[in-house]
Formats: C-alpha cells, structure tokens, sequence
C-alpha cells in the first residue's frame, strides 16, 4: 500500500471508530485524487454507504473494490456485512469467518516482520535511521488497521452466529474482541456479552466463576460510593430501587408488576431507574406508585451519583449481563446493599453485587457448586412471580387438546432456537422415535430466515433427524394463540425457559424439563414446582425422554392439563402476588440488617484504630 494512501486509510479507521461515516467518504475522495481505482478507497467508500444505510451503493463499492483486489480485507468485510443486511445468513458467516482467519494471518505476518526488524536493530546496537523510523510507523499503522478490520468482523460475526444457533461460536468471537479495544467501556461490554452467551451451553462450576469474576476486572479502578453518613437504623422504612434497560416490551414485563404493585408501602418506598427505551408498556409501569427516573448507562457515573443523592439503600439489578446491561452503573457502589434479580441467571462477577436472588429449587442448600461471586438469597418459593398482561390481553386457552383433534401427539418449542444444544436435540429425536406419527413444531426468529431454515435443516439432517415431521414457524405476534398447536412443550436445556415456560403453562400446555445443576439449568424447574406441576420435572435427560414419551400415551392427563392448567397456575405460588411479595421484603429486610450490623462494626473498628493510635 503507498504510504500516502496508508495514512488515510489510518485516518478514515479512527472515523470509522469514532463514528462518523461522512468523514470516511472525505477520505475515500482523497485517495481517489491518489488513485482513482484505489482497492481501499472504494472500500471506505462502501464502509460509510453501509453505515449511511445505502446497502446497494455499499454492495456496489465492495464488489468493484474486490473486482480489483479480490483478496481486500476492507472489500470482503463491508460485503460480509451487506449479507448481513439482507439476513443472508450463511454468506455472512462464511465471509466473516474467512476474513477473520485471514486477518489473524496477516497480523502473524506483521508481527514476524516487526521481529525480523527488532533482531536486526540489535545487530545495528540499537541505532535507527530515518528510514527505519518511517518502517516501523508504516508497521504500527498497518497493524492498527487490520486490528480494527478484524474486531469489527468478530463483532458482526457473533450477530450472526448467535442468530444460526451458534452461542459457543459467537461467545469466543466476541471474548477475543473483547482484547482488540483500548476502550475500557466497550472491552467490558464485549466481555458482558461474551458471559451472557456462555449461559446458553454447559461451562465446568469452577471454570463459569472464573470467567464471571474477570469482568470485575474492567472496574477496579472507578469511583466509588462510601456511604458513610448513612442511617443504618435496621427498622426504619427502607428505599428500593430498581434498575434495568428493559421496562418495556420486554419478556421481563412478565414478572415487573408484584414489585411495583403489591410492596408494603409503609415500610417500602420505591423507585425505578429506566434505562432504555420506552413504549405503551413503560407508560403502565409508570402508572404504579412508585417514583420514575430515566438514566443513561452510557453515564455511568452521573447515574450512580443520582440514585446515591436519592438514597436508595438497596439497588436490584434486573439485567445482569443481558442487553444493554446496567453493571457499570452498580460498580460504583451507589446503594449500600446491591442484588441481582430476575433479569439474569448466573453470576455477575462484579464485586459491588452483593447478592444474586434464587430459591431453594434454583439453588438448593445442599448443592455442592459453587458458581457465583455473589451470596446466594434462597426464597422459599419461585425467584419469580408470573403476572402476565402488561405487554398483550392473554388470549383464551384451547380447552381441546390438538390430539384430539388430530390423532397424533405435537410436540413443540418456543424457546430461542440458540438454547436448542446438540444434546437437545439428540433428545428430540428420541422422543420423536419413541412416539409414532408424532410431530414437532419449533417456533423462533431464526425461522423467519429463509437461510436460517436451511441452517437448521442441514444441522438436523446430520442427526438422521425425521425432517418430515418437523414444521418450522416463523416469529409472529401471535405466538400465544399457536399454543392451540402443542399438545407437549419440550424445554431447552442447559439454558431452561423463564418466560418461554410461564407461557406455555397459561396457555393450557405441559412442559418437561430437565433440572440440571445450576440456577439457569434449574429455572423451569422451579416454575413448574411452583405452579404445582412438579410431575413434569426430570432428573436425567433420558427421564426426560422417558417422561415425554410417557406423557403423550396418556391422552386422557393432556386433555385434562389443556382443559385445567391454566386456572391451575393462577392460584398457584407462581402467581401469588403477596406471598412473593411478603417473602421478598422479609428478605431485603435480612440483607439490611446484615448491612447494618456491618457498617456498625466497620464503624467500632475505625473509633477502636483511632484510640490506640
């Protein structure tokens, strides 16, 4: 590359990082001036139309840059990402991940000829000319370059692996850019996201709590809150505060209104840190008498000095590691006693979280793992409490089981088709075999994709999977009425359904599950134990084979769970607004207390110091 063009394509990378895409059309201009059929001026040009929205003018630059270049790095990406654009599922794949190896061959080459360079200065004692300065800049520029190509294929990548049902995949592309930034902020928000994807397969105990206390890593260094004129006074009336990106149309909308509709209001005030988008869902949260704030998780800082000035005494994370995650804010300490609920299945990592919310099926006493940073609050009943309306009406149950009508036994699964493991599906295909002329309906995004459908059936077809009885459905709105179509809900694991499962049972559907050995591989299990239906527990996956097959002879129990279920569930503890309520102050009133007992020792110890010194 000529030297004037490698410093504006220099140039145009730091816009592309800083998010200015019009510059990036200025510099392609310049390097036109240079070379008007410059491989790496029609590439940034195809870069910014991407980032602009024109996706035919940036599918046009990339070809023609390619057409010149075939092997440009710059050229396969933005076409990699024009695929992405168009949901061409397995082009996107197949070319990011053909630009990442390349990359990575590329930067090994930079950085053999960086030391071939070194051993010769030593041979020189040391001493550099003109010319060897001017090698080295060309080296670093370079280097930076293909540095900052490869972190963004890595990123977009994951996009797309995660949607084709590949999380292990889109969990290693995102750790390694994780390590491609000089932004500590964006390097922790890669490595949040490489933790949340790590929840959807099975991670060794030891290993899953390592990988969660190495992002407390990214926030040793912020400021943080002393609270050290607080009042610790155990009894008085105490300030919760609830924080998450997601009071919205969200799956977490399912279980928001207990804590916002049925606190004690004599001993509990409470306010809500929004911080995300809005719509017709955060107008009905608002609505409850609870005291509203929009905050920016970009503002970390700003945000945690605000819920400090508000006094809040206890802050309860709904997010944890999911989109748009709220941790940076809890970093700094804001709330003297800090708690993970709902919104997350596994340890956070981060130091200032003192707590993660459980129960005593999620996390049994006698469970010997030890996967959380956090202490472990066991409630007696479900971590969660359905109150399902915010976001839709529920429509009515199908009270006729399918079987009856159709003669044959559908099984079926919403769940995000990520969450679907390889052992899943060898689980499927056993059922499917052990129960003739049964079908299986699967249901999600990633079948909204024409390329998506063809990702799966391929992945099936390897399995010797009996691909005539699998129907594949699309995303649609009404997702809840198609549960007319499900005689038997089959549950994912490791990564069991939260929402996914509460559904199905209000809809009048049974679930199995299999209970694994962590809290997100035992979340369905304590769904269905608190809506009275522990029957449909398995403790093995083949006992959850067993326990299908069983299930679907027995036409007569299916028709009576499609006729039942659903007011079954609603007088169940899964939906029991006041004793979920009731057990979780008791519990935030422990934890207090715990905290209180702690500051005053803090505080007898400090006087002790001082006197005898």
């Amino acid at each position: 590359m000529d030297e004037k063009i490698l410093d504006w394509v220099t140039l145009a990378e730091k816009f592309s990082q800083s998010g200015d895409p019009k510059s990036m059309r200025t510099v392609a201009r310049e390097i036109f001036e240079l070379d008007k059929n410059s491989a790496d001026g029609l590439a940034l040009m195809a870069e910014s139309s991407l980032y602009l929205g024109n996706i035919e003018e940036a599918e046009s630059m990339a070809q023609f840059a390619l057409s010149v270049e075939p092997d440009h790095l710059r050229g396969r990406l933005i076409a990699g990402g024009v695929a992405a654009k168009r949901f061409e599922l397995r082009e996107q794949i197949k070319i990011f991940d053909a630009v990442i190896d390349d990359a990575h061959t590329e930067l090994e080459t930079l950085q053999t000829k960086l030391k071939d360079f070194q051993r010769k200065l030593i041979l020189k004692q040391g001493k550099k000319s003109p010319a060897d300065e001017d090698y080295l800049k060309q080296l670093d520029k370079k280097t930076f370059i293909v540095q900052a190509l490869l972190f963004k294929a890595l990123c977009w990548n994951s996009n797309g692996l995660y949607l084709a049902g590949e999380p292990a995949r889109a969990a290693a592309n995102l750790l390694e850019a994780s390590t491609l930034t000089d932004e500590e902020a964006q390097a922790a928000e890669l490595y949040s996201k490489h933790l949340f994807l790590k929840n959807y397969r099975d991670v060794p105990p030891t290993q899953a709590k390592d990988l969660a206390r190495r992002y407390n890593s990214f926030f040793v260094r912020v400021v943080t809150f002393a609270h050290d004129r607080r009042d610790f006074d155990t009894e008085r009336k105490l300030h919760i505060g609830y924080i998450s990106p997601d009071f919205r149309e969200h799956a977490l909308a399912n279980f928001l209104s207990p804590l916002l509709d049925a606190f004690d209001e004599k001993n509990f005030s409470v306010t809500c840190y929004s911080a995300g988008k809005k719509d017709f869902v955060t107008d009905k949260l608002k609505a409850f008498n609870v005291d509203w704030r929009v905050v920016n998780v970009k503002q970390s800082l700003e945000t945690a000095r605000i819920i400090e000035d508000d006094g809040v005494d206890i802050l309860v994370d709904l997010s944890g590691h999911s989109q748009d995650s709220c941790l940076p804010i809890l970093a700094h300490k804001p709330a003297p006693v800090q708690i993970c609920a709902l919104g997350y299945t596994a340890s956070t990592g981060l130091g200032a979280v003192d707590y993660f919310l459980s129960d005593k099926v999620c996390s049994p006493e006698r469970n010997t793992l030890d996967t959380f940073t956090e202490k472990i609050l066991r409630l007696d009943t479900c971590c969660l409490c359905y109150a399902p309306g915010l976001i839709r009406d529920m429509p009515d149950v199908q009270l006729r089981a399918p079987v009856l009508r159709n003669g044959f036994i559908t099984f079926g699964c919403f769940n995000n088709f990520a969450k679907v493991s390889e052992e899943v599906l060898y689980m499927w295909r056993a059922i499917l075999d052990g129960v003739p002329r049964s079908r299986l309906i699967l249901k999600g995004k990633i079948f909204s994709i024409d390329d998506g459908k063809k990702l799966v059936r391929a992945r099936l077809l390897k399995m010797n999977f009996p691909l005539e009885r699998v129907e594949f459905r699309p995303y649609s709105p009404d997702y809840l009425e198609q549960y007319a179509d499900i005689d038997i809900a089959l549950d994912t694991f490791p990564y069991t359904g939260g929402t996914t499962t509460c559904e199905a049972l209000y809809m009048g559907v049974p679930v199995i599950t299999f209970r694994g050995k962590t809290h997100g591989a035992r979340l369905s299990s304590s769904i269905l134990a608190a809506a009275d239906v522990k029957e449909l527990i398995t403790a093995s996956p083949m006992d959850y084979v067993k326990k299908a097959i069983q299930l679907s002879r027995r036409k007569e129990l299916i028709a009576a769970y499609h006729v039942g279920l659903r007011e079954h569930v609603k007088y169940s503890a899964l939906m029991d607004k006041q004793k979920y309520l009731r057990e979780l102050e008791k519990t935030y009133r422990a934890v207090w207390i715990d905290c209180c007992r702690s500051a005053s020792n803090k505080k007898f110890n400090s006087t002790f110091l001082s006197i005898r010194s």
